[in-house]
Order: C-alpha cells, then structure tokens, then sequence
C-alpha cells in the first residue's frame, strides 16, 4: 500500500453502473495528510462556509486533525454551515419494518439468514394498514419502509406496499412521503418501484472496504460488492434521483468510511451532475447473535468528529441519524450537522401496535438507543428551539434530483423549508399536541417570525398559518 497518493496510480474514471472506488487511493489520502497545520485546517473550514463541496483531500485534513481546539473549530463551523444552509428546522420519519426474511448472510446483521433465533415474520395488507394508523396517530407524515432481501420482496412487492401506506387517512392523518430501504435492483425493478410514488431510495454499502465487506457479508447476493456500490446508479438511470448512501461506522476503519462516503458524492456529480440526497452514518449496535468488534468501534468522540466533518464535505445533503444513538448524543450532532432524525421509533415486527413492550432483539434488526416517543422527541426539539418538520413539498412541486440541487447547492433551499417546517408544525400543534406542547410550538412559531424581513413573504406563511388553525391541511411553499 503506497503511503503517499499518486493521482496517476489511483485515478479511476467515473462512469455510468462502474466501479468508482479504489481502497489505496482512499489510504492515500488519509496517510499524505497525516499532522496538517492549523492554517490548512481553517483553510479547509473556510472553504466550506464558502458553501462548496471539500475535495477527498481536504476531507481527509479533517479527518486528520486532532486537536482539540481545532476539533472544536470543526464544529463551530459544521454549527454555522448547517444554519446557514437549512436553518433550525429538523425533519422528522419513522422507520416500519414490513419484512424480515432474507437469504443474505451478513455477520453484523439480526435478519442474516443463518440466524435460527429470528423471528421471521412478513406483514400482510390490513397488518400494513394497522401499523401506518398507528403511526399516523401518533403525527408521522412521512415514513422509510424496510424489506430484508428477499425473492418474496420484489419490486413488484414493494411497490404494493407502498400504494397500500399511502392509502391509510386516519382523521387528519396521513403519508405523504414514503422512502425505501431494500435490497437493490436491476434498472427494470427500479421502474417498478418509482412508479409506485416513492421519496428516496435507500442502499447503505455498509463498508466501502472491499476486503472488509468480503468477511462481513458471508453469502448471499449482497456478497457481491461491486453490485451493490453500483446499485443507485441503477437507481439513476431508472429515474429515481432521490437516492441515499450510507455507511455502518464500526465494520472498519471510520476515517476510510468518511471519505469511502465523499468518494461515492464525487462519483454521482461526476456522473449523473447531482448528488445523493441523503447521507447516513449509523454505528453498529448489537444484534441478535452478534458481538461487536473493538477493534473498529468508534467512540463518541470521534463519532460527533466525524458528523461535523460530513456536514463541511458535503453542504447541501442531508444527514440522517436515527434511534440506534442515544438521546444525549442525539441532541448533540443535532447542533452541527443532522438535518433528518426519526421519533418514537419501534423496529420490532409489528411493532408500533405493540407499544411498551420490552425490545426483543429476536424480533428486530439491532438494538436501538432511544426510546423517546415521537411526542417527547418533539417537545425536546421545540424546547431547543428547533423547528420539527414533516415537510414534503419538494416532491410535490419535483424539485427533486438536479432540481433540487439548483435549490440546495447556494442555500436557497432554506428560504423554503423553514416556512414549510413551520405549517407542517401548525398541523401537528392543532392535531396531535398536548395543550403545552402547543402553547410553546406557536410561541416558536411567533418568534421565528419576527426573523423575517420580507414582509410580503410573512403575510403570506401568517395567512397559511391562520389556514391551518381554522382546520385546512397540507399548504406549502
């Protein structure tokens, strides 16, 4: 392994369903920026505030710094970036596990399918249709359906089970916006899905490792590596341009997940000119029949690094942390660097019908860390003064894909979400809250308000407010 990137050596051409990453080049990187100087660090932090994308080298000076006033400038700088892109508003989701079946063998996985203890269990139409009313009383308006991988769960499948979510309205409630996570397709069963109305499509590599992802996924389709980091190209060409990456932070070396990530951004720019929409970066926790590795278990130290350093490589994409972390370390990188969290999440089967039981990890993925309710998450985030949103305007007006990016990539897209932060809040005040949470998200509302300038604009979100208190729903910008 060469200690010292060589652009000639490592370079790799991007092109449309290819392979783009090389493990050296990565290495390269990380080992050619080994002890930057204060200078280069706020040079790199700079160009970020500028609101342009960091270079995998510039990442890796990030990734590199270790100091801890200069960590903290990292983080000032994620808090300041984040502000100035989005805002205060927080997106809200729940996740609804619809199957857990799967013929992959993935160590680190409760689903893999050489665990016995699972309990194996497919969701039929009027299951589906409990849960979704379960979770639309609670508030939720947008929702990611989960599939283990599958035969069972096709495209075809998936796609059904979508138009059945969207097809629940319980008094006020209803789905707006359905993401996916699954297994991936080939460009034909990506049309099968999109057609359904789908938000994002979800497909994590897990890690970007090639030698790591070997042992760790010890049979099934998901063994083969390049079919999955070329999955979301699929994705593209089928005409989904909401498509999410991730990466499970403790498989392998987290400073080579970082850039494993930027790499996969550089490759979507380069060939499809937009980048993903989402970026996820959960740790692993435990599973059914599953020890963690130390070796490669990443503290939170260099996990709330790590989030502020994303948030400077990549501007304009969202972030998305879920209930796998705790309440503390939640509301932390909330400051400098998420933009998506879920609330009062259940990933056990069937779950949400089941509320207050004890997590069965027999009967669920992994273990999740928080188990505030969707309520109590958002009490917290008015109480911080964050605005929680269930906005999903964008898909409705397609400013989605390289529209979106039109929007995002100066920053723009903040003057229309905050606004739609702000109605889809009203919504949930007049529908779901207590009479305190209530009092206090309006009083959010009113000094949010006071923020605004641009008096033609204001009259106009006060008067969808109003639309809202006197009982309309679904107004946006």
């Amino acid at each position: 392994m060469s200690m010292i990137y060589n652009p000639q050596r490592y370079k790799i051409e991007d092109l449309p369903g290819q392979p783009f990453l090389d493990a050296d080049e990565i290495w390269g990187y990380i080992h050619s920026t080994a002890n930057p100087s204060p200078n280069r660090v706020r040079q790199v932090i700079a160009k970020s505030l500028s609101k342009q994308r960091l270079s995998l080298e510039e990442t890796a000076v990030l990734i590199n710094t270790t100091d801890p006033d200069l960590v903290e400038e990292i983080k000032d700088g994620a808090r300041n970036l984040k502000e100035l892109v989005y805002g205060r508003r927080i997106v809200l989701f729940a996740p609804l596990y619809i199957g857990n079946f799967c013929t992959n063998n993935c160590a680190y996985c409760g689903f893999r399918t050489g665990n016995s203890n699972q309990l194996r269990t497919t969701l039929n139409h009027d299951e589906i249709v409990a849960q979704v009313t379960a979770l639309e009383e609670a508030g939720h308006k947008r929702l990611i359906l989960v599939f283990g991988e599958h035969p069972d769960y096709s495209p075809e499948f998936i796609a059904e089970a979508v138009r059945t979510v969207y097809g629940v309205k319980k008094n006020h409630g209803e789905i707006r916006r359905v993401n996916i996570n699954a297994a991936p397709f080939d460009v034909d069963g990506f049309k099968v899905v999109k057609a359904a109305g789908i938000g994002t499509y979800q497909v994590f590599q897990e890690t970007y490792h090639p030698e790591m992802y070997k042992q760790v996924h010890m049979g099934g389709k998901k063994r083969d590596y390049n079919w999955r980091l070329t999955a979301l190209d699929r994705a593209q060409e089928a005409g989904i341009d909401d498509v999410g990456i991730g990466a499970l932070l403790g498989l392998y070396d987290w400073r080579f997940e970082v850039l494993g990530l930027v790499r996969h951004v550089n490759h979507f720019e380069a060939v499809y000119n937009v980048g993903p929409h989402t970026i996820s970066f959960p740790r692993i926790k435990k599973a059914s029949g599953y020890t963690i590795n130390p070796k490669y278990e990443v503290s939170d130290d260099d996990f709330t690094k790590l989030v502020a350093i994303l948030r400077l490589a990549v501007p304009y994409t969202g972030m998305i942390l879920t209930a796998r972390e705790p309440a503390h370390i939640r509301d932390e990188v909330l400051q400098f660097g998420v933009s998506q969290i879920d609330g009062g999440t259940n990933i056990e089967m069937k779950g949400y019908t089941l509320a207050g039981k004890p997590q069965d990890l027999d009967a669920e993925q992994f273990e999740i860390n928080d188990n505030r309710s969707l309520r109590e998450v958002m009490a917290e985030l008015i109480r911080k003064e964050y605005i929680p949103s269930f906005c999903t305007a964008c898909y409705r007006l397609n400013r989605t894909g390289e529209h979106f990016m039109e929007f995002s990539v100066p920053g723009f897209i903040k003057r229309f979400c905050q606004p739609n932060a702000m109605l889809t809040l009203a919504e949930y005040l007049e529908d779901y809250a207590t009479p305190d949470d209530k009092q206090k998200g309006y009083r959010l509302i009113s000094d949010t308000l006071e923020h605004y300038t641009d008096e033609t604009f204001k009259n106009k979100l006060e008067e969808r407010l109003e639309r809202i208190r006197n009982g309309e729903r679904d107004l946006y910008f």
